[in-house]
């Protein structure tokens, strides 16, 4: 049974950092994409972030672009999003999901797993 399991979410203050973790079962990361959404009330979920397996290149919305950075863990098949310089506008609840291809892709239909989410929160 495939798993995403999120965890690091909390409350911080804006210009704080936070470090989400993606803690993927069932499947290796081997030739799957690896995407971050965010969706903050009343607005659609949006797409962070993501990283193919075959080569390591990435994606950031322009939102985040230099504030966040994605990674793997093979060996621990794990992703992580690492955010840092916080804005009050990046509240939301993060999920992260799995495309069973390698190609990077930012709209959710076409990821196949997805996590329960972990909320992040930031304070101004």
């Amino acid at each position: 049974e495939v798993q995403l399991v999120e965890s690091g979410g909390g409350l911080v203050q804006a210009g704080g950092s936070l470090r989400l973790s993606c803690a993927a079962s069932g499947f290796t990361f081997d030739d799957y994409t690896i995407g971050w959404f965010r969706q903050a009330p009343g607005k659609e979920r949006e797409g962070v972030s993501c990283i193919s397996s075959s080569d390591g290149s990435t994606y950031y919305g322009d939102s985040v672009k230099g504030r966040f950075t994605i990674s793997t863990d093979s060996a621990k098949n794990t992703a992580y999003l690492q955010m840092n310089s916080l804005k009050p506008e990046d509240t939301a609840v993060y999920y992260c999901a799995a495309r069973r291809d390698p190609s990077m892709a930012t709209v959710r239909g076409y990821y196949d797993y997805w996590g329960q989410g972990t909320q992040v929160t930031v304070s101004s």
